[in-house]
């Protein structure tokens, strides 16, 4: 054979390998910084929450296909933020517990149940709270923002259709102070106070709230047919104070007209309300935009899982936005909502609702907030975008929540903590002492017994750690792998399986000898057989690590994965470096020493054996 060559292509990986090191896309500082793996939780620190899901507002435990489900969507999430080895498990029959390595991350978002609604705005009044002066000048103004256009047309159309082209521009909100005056047409019916629709839990929290502003302010809340104008009547303000001491869990359980004729409702106990507490497509909701104008929608006609994609990208103005692409039933939904705000319809949106241009709104409403509420200047038929002077980061989380779907489950964060990077750095430091230790145990061993061929051992384990090394660094960059305390496990392991296929080699070279080969022609025949040998207790460790990683969760993960690498590597440097520098070395007077080879205990037996037949040549 011809060992240059083996030993040139293994030259040749480690100039690419570490080539990728110092220059590939992510890498970036100094030398050192760029010799950096990127560690987990366990070694450099984080940020861990605890999320406990609800299945409505009764407080009910989910069930645990949907608390897995939940637990799937949540990691998907988590890793959009680009970092791997995120560890998302659930704990008990409501909690699901997300560990993030690397600098501390605000997490609460990723329990979102981002559902998305579609909803035509009938009113808006002021979200403030607060008794409304009667001077129109001191009135705030409710200024929705946003916009919904559609893709664009083709290239080389002249002019788009007014039926595809249909730009929506911000619109001014509705006035505050003195409540509208509708007429009755533009009034919807108001909701009951009780349902048999309503589950009973619900309407056990609805009566304790009832209990709790008292019968005078319930009787007069249920008898509002549309905002009350509290500065016309002062005893009335008196009468619906206590609703403004409501939390937002309280507020969430009154039906939507007391939500929203109510002024001392306020947008801050709207925003307050648990998550999904709106998601209920086939009732009227109550939602607020910047934080002061309540706004009533109408029932949702398009839902988040008419969307089939979302992506963030750049509009002609170089603003992010998030393009949504619809299926072929959600598009007919789209078009036809379009249409019927467009020409306000039966009169549904009343003046205050209106945009400058006499439009209808519609609201994009995610959880309980609205997120852009557009006035519609045509009819869309097709795909659209939500913009809102998003930033890269907003837009590709927004794009991600729609995108990974809707959580089966509620949730709300627990606690979270950032984990210091103390006790990681002292794991750190014992992960790498036991590796140094076990190296060197084995490289001790290896001199001791094989002498000159324990060379060969140490070379192969220092190529065979640089090798590891400059993989963990650049996987770390393209794919995200995160070198954890379980990795450096697997690590150490692996050391072992390498040591294995050593002493299968070595001891099979010695067999050749004792058989009366001479060193030079044993090594070839050795490796031969040797290397089936080597190659089976490899490739089981390998599918061992494969089974593993499939099966497993969190951090067992990364020692799968490590020790899998790791003796994927190790197979490398056997066949680029191990045999090519024992196909040289038995070609130097030292191998043929028994002192110095390591194959001492062999070479002798030859000698024995030859001797005999010498004796036999000269008497004949």
């Amino acid at each position: 054979m011809r060992p240059g060559r083996q030993l040139a292509v293994l030259g040749a990986i480690f100039v690419v390998l570490y080539l990728l090191v110092f220059f590939s896309g992510g890498a970036s500082g100094g030398w050192k910084d760029r010799l950096e793996p990127r560690l987990g939780l366990d070694l450099v620190g984080g940020t861990r929450l605890t999320l406990e899901a609800t299945n409505t507002l009764d407080g009910r435990a989910p069930t645990a296909d949907n608390l897995e489900r939940a637990r799937q969507i949540i990691e998907n999430r988590v890793n959009a933020y680009g970092v791997a080895e995120a560890e998302v498990v659930t704990e008990g029959d409501r909690n699901i517990v997300i560990s993030l390595p690397g600098e501390n991350r605000e997490l609460n978002e990723v329990g979102n149940a981002a559902e998305l609604r579609f909803r035509k705005v009938l009113k808006i009044v002021d979200g403030s709270g607060s008794i409304p002066s009667p001077a129109p000048s001191e009135s705030p103004e409710a200024t929705p923002s946003g916009t919904a256009s559609p893709e664009a047309t083709p290239s080389g159309s002249t002019s788009p259709t007014p039926d595809t082209d249909a730009a929506a521009s911000p619109s001014a909100g509705g006035q505050g102070g003195g409540a509208p005056t509708p007429s009755p047409s533009e009034s919807p019916t108001p909701s009951p106070t009780a349902s048999e629709e309503v589950p009973q839990s619900i309407e056990e929290l609805r009566r304790a709230v009832e209990q709790k502003v008292g019968a005078e302010a319930w009787a007069a809340a249920s008898g509002l047919q549309a905002p009350a104008d509290l500065s016309a009547d002062p005893s009335l303000a008196e009468k619906l104070k206590p609703f403004g001491e409501l939390s937002g869990r309280e507020v969430a359980v009154l039906p939507a007209q007391m939500q929203f004729n109510v002024p001392t409702i306020s947008c801050v106990q709207l925003d307050d309300r648990p998550p999904a507490s709106i998601s209920d497509p086939e009732q009227q909701v109550v939602a607020c935009e910047g934080g002061y104008a309540k706004n009533l929608l109408d029932v949702a006609k398009v839902l988040g899982t008419d969307v089939s994609d979302a992506n963030a990208v750049r509009d002609q103005t170089s603003q992010w936005v998030v393009s949504l692409n619809f299926t072929s039933s959600g598009q007919q939904k789209w078009t036809a909502l379009t249409r019927e705000a467009f020409n306000n319809e039966g009169q549904a949106c009343d003046a205050t609702a209106l945009g400058d241009e006499g439009k209808c709104r519609v609201a994009v409403v995610l959880d309980n907030v609205i997120i852009s509420s557009p006035q519609i200047q045509g009819v869309l038929t097709g795909n659209s975008q939500i913009t809102g002077n998003f930033t890269n980061a907003e837009a590709s989380e927004l794009a991600g929540y729609l995108s990974y779907g809707a959580l089966p489950v509620t949730f709300e964060a627990q606690e979270q903590q950032n984990v210091t990077a103390t006790l990681g750095a002292s794991h750190l430091r014992a992960g790498l002492l036991a590796a140094g230790i076990g190296m060197l145990l084995v490289i001790i061993y290896s001199f001791f017994y094989y002498r000159l061929l324990g060379s060969v051992i140490f070379l192969s384990l220092i190529l065979s750690a640089l090798l590891l090394f400059g993989a963990l660094v650049v996987l770390g960059r393209q794919i995200g792998f995160t070198l954890t305390l379980a990795g450096i496990a697997g690590i150490i392991v692996s050391l072992g399986v390498a040591a294995d296929s050593f002493v299968i080699y070595f001891e099979r070279l010695k067999d050749e000898i004792r058989e009366g080969r001479s060193p030079r022609s044993a090594v070839p025949r050795a490796w031969v057989r040797a290397r089936r040998t080597i190659i089976s207790a490899n490739a089981i460790t390998i599918m061992s690590a494969v089974v593993l990683y499939i099966v497993s969760v969190g951090t067992v993960k990364g020692f799968a994965f490590a020790l899998g690498l790791a003796t994927v590597l190790d197979l490398l440097v056997v066949f680029l470096f191990r045999h090519p520098i024992m196909t040289m070395f038995a070609r130097t007077k030292a191998f043929l020493s028994p002192r110095v080879s390591g194959l001492g205990r062999a070479l002798p037996a030859r000698s024995e054996q030859a001797q005999p037949r010498n004796q036999r040549v000269k008497e004949a």
